[in-house]
């Protein structure tokens, strides 16, 4: 899970977000050192079956946020959602990301494909 963090950390930081770990709670977070303006901006799980475990990720590049004011997003309260366009002012070229989340993919987990 740290390691796919970073793979997101690197990416972010490429548009000038400085994406941070935020303690006792995986995923990429922002302002972390400021309580009342923490806000995640990947989420991330795992799931079990059958003895094979997956890990994912959720990055908000162009996400709707509304749909988070319904929810209280992974069980935290008291800490907003984000995503890069929210941070960034415009939308993104989700393409691009993709290529920068690879290329931070295979450099970390030191893979080709």
């Amino acid at each position: 899970m740290r390691n796919l963090e970073e793979i997101i950390i690197r990416t972010i930081a490429e548009y000038g977000i400085k994406g941070e770990r935020s303690q006792g709670e995986t995923g990429v977070w922002i302002d972390t050192s400021i309580p009342h303006k923490a806000r995640k901006i990947c989420a991330m799980g795992v799931k079990t079956s059958r003895w094979i475990t997956m890990h994912g990720f959720a990055l908000n590049v162009n996400t709707d946020l509304s749909y988070f004011d319904l929810i209280i997003p992974c069980g935290i309260q008291n800490k907003q959602v984000t995503s890069m366009q929210k941070e960034l002012g415009y939308e993104l070229n989700v393409q691009e990301v993709e290529e920068k989340i690879k290329k931070h993919f295979k450099d970390i987990f030191q893979v080709n494909f």
